[in-house]
């Protein structure tokens, strides 16, 4: 699958080790090192990525850019840390249901609001965001275009959403909100967005 996004066209491969994060360390290490090694695009990594020696290692692996989530909530100290060591490699994704941030495969809710957090993450020294709106993620039904818009409001740093997007409309109201990217799933394999027909429509001025 790997490879048939890259030969489509894709900028960038968004990689979730979903064992990973409900276990808190990585669960499928052979098979991200593997894609790593095959791709030629970019690709990001996240689930279960918990301390400085694994993100350390999953970069040396060819892995571009981590993705921090829980250890974003419980250890604020090792985000301060990974951004001063690896600045723009670093991602924290923020995954919210109903306004409030998860954690732990989103099987975990925190007294955190989605804007206070990322506000506090860019103190901390954070330059890039994911919102991932968890009720919609994986329904095709449409973004928390709503959440996306305060979120780019609030913070100055690039925010790519993630979450219920279906349509290549979708898209391009993503990016008239400012969002810097989206991540599209579900909806590529079942058809409901053609990669290349999206990123043609996409890099239309």
């Amino acid at each position: 699958m790997a490879l048939k996004w890259q030969s489509m066209g894709a900028p960038r491969l968004h990689i979730v080790d979903l064992d990973g994060a409900a276990q808190g360390e990585l669960g499928n290490l052979e098979v991200i090192h593997h894609i790593a090694q095959v791709l030629l695009i970019p690709a990001q990594l996240g689930g279960g990525i918990r301390n400085l020696d694994t993100i350390k290692s999953v970069l040396q692996m060819g892995i571009e850019r981590v993705i921090l989530g829980t250890a974003a909530v419980e250890n604020p100290e090792l985000v301060k840390e990974a951004c001063r060591k690896y600045n723009d490699y670093i991602i924290v994704s923020i995954d919210a249901r109903d306004g409030k941030v998860a954690t732990w495969g989103w099987q975990k809710e925190t007294k955190w609001t989605t804007v206070e957090f990322a506000q506090y993450l860019v103190g901390l020294g954070v330059r890039r965001l994911i919102y991932t709106d968890i009720v919609r993620d994986g329904t095709l039904t449409e973004p928390n275009f709503t959440a996306v818009s305060e979120l780019i409001h609030a913070v100055r740093v690039p925010v790519i959403a993630a979450g219920g997007i279906s349509s290549v409309l979708h898209l391009k109201m993503l990016k008239q909100l400012g969002a810097e990217g989206a991540i599209i799933g579900k909806a590529l394999y079942t058809g409901d967005i053609n990669l290349k027909e999206a990123l043609e429509v996409m890099h239309q001025p």
